[in-house]
């Protein structure tokens, strides 16, 4: 009986390793060298024709007669390329595509991640803030499905569940009334 375990453990192993989270195809490549926004915000001129893998929250889109521009304020990605919900922003980007993207699927506050080239940069009022963001010609993205929060006590409709009261003995609990209620 003794060889059989190396075996089951290996399949168990394998079977937890494809379980394993992976960005999404069109987004799995990460590019060389992966500039932050940071970093191609300080250098603008020289970082055209660079590639990135680039995500974060959709702020504003815009659409134009042949393509789209999406608004990104940037976020870290994670492992699985989605980008982290909270944290620190390297700045805004924008991320352009060919035709027509629908405002109301690409809303604001959608996570994007983007995965194309540096193609130039462009100018836009933050308030009365001057803001150079780069432009991204996108080659592969996935718009990620919003995550559902997590309930609160108050907004649980099974809030008594973690109220210690229902596990008192029963001649002294009276449901539906409140313990303190005597």
């Amino acid at each position: 009986m003794k060889p059989i375990a190396p075996v089951v453990l290996f399949i168990v192993l394998s079977a937890l390793a494809g379980c394993a989270s992976q960005p999404p195809a069109p987004i799995r490549k990460l590019p060389a060298g992966d500039p932050s926004v940071a970093a191609v915000r300080a250098n603008l001129g020289g970082s055209e024709n660079v590639e990135v893998r680039w995500g974060g929250v959709i702020t504003r889109v815009d659409n134009r007669p042949d393509q789209t521009w999406v608004e990104i304020i940037s976020r870290k990605l994670q492992a699985n390329g989605r980008p982290q919900p909270q944290g620190e922003s390297g700045g805004r980007f924008v991320a352009s595509f060919q035709g027509f993207a629908d405002p109301l699927v690409y809303q604001p506050g959608r996570e994007l991640t983007v995965r194309g080239t540096v193609e130039g940069q462009t100018t836009r009022l933050i308030g009365e803030y001057e803001y150079h963001l780069p432009v991204v010609a996108v080659t592969g993205f996935h718009l990620w499905a919003p995550q559902a929060e997590p309930l609160h006590y108050d907004d649980d409709p099974f809030w008594w569940r973690y109220d210690p009261w229902p596990y008192y003995p029963w001649p002294y609990y009276h449901w539906p009334y409140s313990p303190y209620y005597w």
